[in-house]
C-alpha cells in the first residue's frame, strides 16, 4: 500500500478523468481519525458498484483540515482498506495538494459573476445571527456585497469568496437510494468557497475534485444529503462558465445504528477497522461479508463471496432505513470463515500472535489447525487454544484443571502412562487402549480423559484428547503425564 509521502503529488493536476470512461466512484475519507466501520462500508459499496459496472474505484484523502489531519490516520486508512481488499484502482488523490486548482475555480466563478467577494467581518456576522435569534427567525445571510459594484470594494480589507446561491425555485435530486428529494432554493445560503486566507473550503474542493477525477457516481452517507444540494450550486455555475461539468448520480446510504436503534458508538462495537483485525482477531472476509449485509441483501443469502457480491450488488437495493450493527452476528460470521479458512494461512496468523515460533512450531500449528479452528470464533480464541502445544514443562495448571488432579486422578495418570507407553502413537490405538483401561476399572472414559486433559494442557478445554496426544507426540505427552502423576505421590 502506498504511503502519503509516495502519493502526495500523484494526481494534483486537473484533467485526471481524460483517460477514463464508464462508471467512476470514489471513497473520500478525512484523515482525522481511524477508518471506522461506517466509512469502511461506504468504501465497500463504492468498490462494489464500480466492479459491478466494470468501472473505476478511486480513493481521495480529504486532508484540507490541516489542524486535524495526521499522517498516522492516513496510514491507518490505507492499512484498513488494504486489509479489506478495497484499495483504489489508481494512486490516491490528496485534496490539500490541489488547493491551487480549487482557488483557480473560485476566482473563475467570481469573474463570471457566480460568486462574490464578501467583506463582512466576523463580528458583523455574529451580530446579524444574534439578531435573527432574538427575533426568533431563521438566519439566512443577506450580504450587501452579493450584488455590490466591485469598484466599491475596500482596499486591503480581508474578504471571503461566497457562491451566489439561487433564491427562487427548487432543486430536485433523484437519489439512487433515497428516491426523489426536493429542496427549496431559498433554504440554500451563500456559503463560503474561499476563506480569507485564500484556502478553499471543503464544499468547493469536493465538487472540483469529483469533476477533475471524472466521478460519475457519488455514493456516501445520508448525512451528506444537504451537502449535495449546496454542491450542486457550484456545479450548475461551472456549467455556465465552461463546458464539461456533469452532475454526478447521487446515492446517499443510511447511517449505521446499534442493535438498540441508537446512534452507533463504541459501546455497540464502533471501533476502527484495525481493532477488528488486531484486538478482536477477525478475518477480513468476515468483516467484508458483514459490512455487505449492513443495509443490503440478496434474498436469504447470508454467506456471500466477493465474486457473488460483485455479481449481485445493486445500489438501488440498499435500504433507506438505518442498518443495525450486531456484534454477535459478526462474530458468528467470523466463526464460519475461520472454519473455512486455509490451515496454512491460519497457522501463519496465529504464529504472529504467539511470536518466537520456528519452522517446526509453524508446521505443528498447521497440523493442529483442523482440530483447533472448529472450537474457535476468532483468532484470539484460536491462539489461546493453540498455546498448550508450546507450553514448557512443568506445565502451569489453571484453577479448574487443578481441581481435577486429585490423588485418585494422579494415580490414574500413572496407570495411563504405563498403558499408553507401548502403543502405536496415533488416535485410534490410543483411544482403544484408554477405553479398554476404563472398562477394566469400571469407569467412564471421561474419568480418564478429564485428568489427562488437565495434565496435557493445563486447562479443562481443548481439542479431543486423542488429537492432543497425537499433536504433542509420545515423548512430550508422557513427560507431561509423568509430571502430574508423580507430584505429591
Amino acid at each position: 500500500m502506498a504511503s502519503a509521502s509516495d502519493t502526495v503529488s500523484a494526481r494534483s493536476g486537473a484533467g485526471a478523468n481524460a483517460a477514463r470512461s464508464g462508471v467512476v466512484t470514489r471513497f473520500a475519507p478525512s484523515p482525522t481519525g481511524y477508518l471506522h466501520i461506517g466509512g469502511a462500508r461506504t468504501a465497500l459499496f463504492n468498490w462494489l458498484f464500480a466492479r459491478r459496472h466494470s468501472g473505476t474505484y478511486l480513493l481521495r484523502i480529504e486532508d484540507t483540515d490541516r489542524a486535524r489531519s495526521t499522517e498516522p490516520a492516513i496510514e491507518a486508512i490505507f492499512d484498513g482498506l488494504g486489509w479489506l481488499g478495497l484499495e483504489g484502482d489508481e494512486p490516491p488523490v490528496f485534496q490539500f495538494a490541489r488547493s491551487a486548482r480549487h482557488a483557480e475555480v473560485a476566482h473563475q466563478l467570481v469573474a463570471a459573476g457566480h460568486a462574490y467577494r464578501c467583506y463582512l467581518t466576523p463580528d458583523e456576522l455574529t451580530a446579524r445571527r444574534e439578531a435573527a435569534q432574538a427575533a426568533k427567525r431563521p438566519f439566512r445571510l443577506e450580504s450587501e456585497w452579493r450584488d455590490a459594484d466591485p469598484a466599491t470594494a475596500p482596499a486591503d480589507k480581508p474578504y471571503v469568496v461566497r457562491i451566489k446561491a439561487p433564491r427562487e425555485g427548487a432543486t430536485t435530486i433523484d437519489d439512487l437510494v433515497q428516491g426523489t428529494i426536493t429542496v427549496q432554493n431559498a433554504e440554500i445560503d451563500d456559503y463560503v468557497i474561499l476563506r480569507s486566507d485564500g484556502t478553499p473550503t471543503y464544499m468547493l474542493a469536493v465538487v472540483i475534485d469529483d469533476h477533475d477525477m471524472g466521478v460519475t457516481h457519488v455514493i456516501r452517507g445520508d448525512d451528506h444529503i444537504n451537502n449535495a444540494f449546496r454542491q450542486l450550486v457550484v456545479i450548475h455555475a461551472m456549467q455556465q462558465v465552461e463546458g464539461g461539468w456533469q452532475v454526478p448520480a447521487y446515492g446517499h446510504i443510511p447511517l449505521i445504528h446499534g442493535a438498540d436503534g441508537a446512534k452507533l458508538s463504541k459501546r455497540h462495537g464502533a471501533l476502527g477497522i484495525d481493532a477488528y483485525r488486531d484486538e478482536m482477531g477477525l478475518l477480513p472476509e468476515a468483516v467484508f461479508n458483514y459490512l455487505l449485509r449492513l443495509g443490503w441483501g440478496h434474498g436469504d443469502a447470508e454467506i456471500i463471496s466477493r465474486k457473488e457480491a460483485v455479481q449481485w450488488f445493486d445500489i438501488g437495493d440498499v435500504g433507506k432505513g438505518a442498518a443495525r450493527f450486531d456484534l454477535k452476528k459478526l462474530l458468528n460470521l467470523n466463526g464460519h470463515y475461520l472454519r473455512e479458512a486455509d490451515d496454512e494461512r491460519l497457522a501463519a496468523l496465529v504464529a504472529e500472535r504467539l511470536a518466537g515460533l520456528d519452522a517446526s512450531g509453524l508446521a505443528l500449528l498447521e497440523k493442529a489447525m483442523p482440530v483447533l479452528k472448529v472450537r474457535a470464533a476468532d483468532l484470539n480464541e484460536l491462539t489461546a487454544g493453540a498455546r498448550f502445544l508450546f507450553a514448557t514443562r512443568p506445565l502451569a495448571v489453571d484453577e479448574k484443571a487443578a481441581g481435577l488432579l486429585t490423588a485418585e486422578a494422579r494415580a490414574l495418570l500413572g496407570a495411563m502412562a504405563a498403558q499408553l507407553e507401548g502403543e502405536d502413537w496415533s488416535a485410534a490405538p490410543l483411544e482403544a487402549a484408554l477405553k479398554a483401561m476404563a472398562e477394566e476399572r469400571g469407569l467412564g472414559l471421561g474419568k480418564l480423559a478429564q485428568p489427562l486433559r488437565a495434565a496435557l494442557t493445563g486447562t479443562t478445554t481443548s481439542p479431543g484428547i486423542f488429537d492432543v496426544l497425537v499433536l504433542l507426540g509420545r515423548t512430550e505427552s508422557l513427560a507431561r503425564i509423568a509430571d502430574q502423576a508423580l507430584t505429591n505421590t
